[in-house]
């Protein structure tokens, strides 16, 4: 017979990384504005993706 696999550990959710809590209020990061709220832009060096879609905000040079 053939040895059983041990299981793996299940990867954490980085879900909570996306809020932040500022007093009473709840503080969501961008959200994109073809999907809408609940899918959130992927912060890069020069602009903000969303991942479902491919909209894309380009930044400003500084």
């Amino acid at each position: 017979m053939a040895k059983k696999a041990k299981p793996k550990n299940k990867k954490v959710s980085q879900r909570w990384k996306k809020y932040k809590v500022q007093g009473d209020k709840l503080d969501k990061g961008a959200s994109c504005q073809r999907c809408g709220p609940g899918t959130f832009l992927a912060q890069h060096s020069n602009r903000q993706t969303c991942g479902a879609c491919g909209y894309t905000i380009f930044q400003d040079k500084k």
